[in-house]
């Protein structure tokens, strides 16, 4: 009995390598597609989140930097408050100020009555002597109570009387032989001054070497001066 080939053994034995390799060919095919995509997938998943974190970094900053402004502003806000403050403290001293000065001038000009201590200052016309040439040396002029009214002005009195009579800045002074003129009333010697103020510092000024009382002794003017604890001085508008 002899051995032929089979032609149908040999065409299934080929139809099962063709799936063989068919199938492997396959399953190459799919391990290489998904270790692509994984690959794929890994670069997608880092680079995103890079992104995301380089997009919060970026919002850090912007957060950091708006931070910044306000902390500036708020100090500006600050100093300007500190600012108006200390404007509206030196306000009120400039006002407490201001109405010190007014009341002061309404005093000086006489529109208030004025109380409290101060200095007496009387002139009288020296004695005179039939041997001098000029009688007229030895009688108070006007220049006399100015010179006084002027210093007691100057060493802080704040109302000045001559005879009982409250004078002020526009007061008209003029001497007609042995009397004086105050605003039009006439007063004869002795001239008494009053002055409103710290009696010590009144008198002290008038007692300065070479000031005003040593002028008036040179002109043989006699003076006395008293302390004065309670004077009183009606405003120059009231009735009383």
């Amino acid at each position: 009995m002899s051995l032929r080939p089979n032609k149908s053994g040999k065409i299934s034995k080929s139809i099962i390598f063709s799936l063989v390799f068919l199938v492997l060919g396959y399953i190459l095919a799919y391990s290489y597609n998904l270790s692509k995509s994984q690959s794929e997938l890994e670069s997608f998943t880092g680079s995103t989140l890079f992104e995301e974190e380089e997009r919060l970094r970026q919002e850090l900053i912007e957060q950091q930097e708006r931070n910044k402004s306000l902390r500036e502003e708020l100090m500006e806000k600050q100093a300007s408050v500190q600012q108006f403050e200390q404007s509206f403290s030196e306000g009120e001293n400039h006002s407490a100020e201001l109405a010190e000065k007014t009341e002061a001038l309404r005093r000086y000009l006489g529109a208030v009555p004025v109380e409290g201590e101060g200095l007496e200052v009387t002139l009288r016309d020296g004695e005179y002597k039939p041997d001098s040439e000029n009688p007229n040396d030895y009688i108070v002029h006007e220049s006399h109570v100015f010179q006084v009214i002027n210093e007691l002005y100057i060493s802080g009195a704040q109302a000045i009387s001559i005879n009982g009579q409250r004078i002020h800045k526009n007061s008209h002074i003029v001497c007609t032989g042995p009397v004086i003129t105050v605003d039009g009333v006439q007063y004869s010697a002795p001239f008494i001054i009053v002055a409103i103020g710290r009696p010590d510092v009144l008198k002290s000024s008038m007692e300065l070497t070479g000031g005003v009382l040593d002028q008036l002794v040179n002109d043989n003017i006699i003076v006395t001066m008293n302390e004065e604890q309670a004077v009183s001085m009606p405003a120059l508008l009231s009735e009383s």
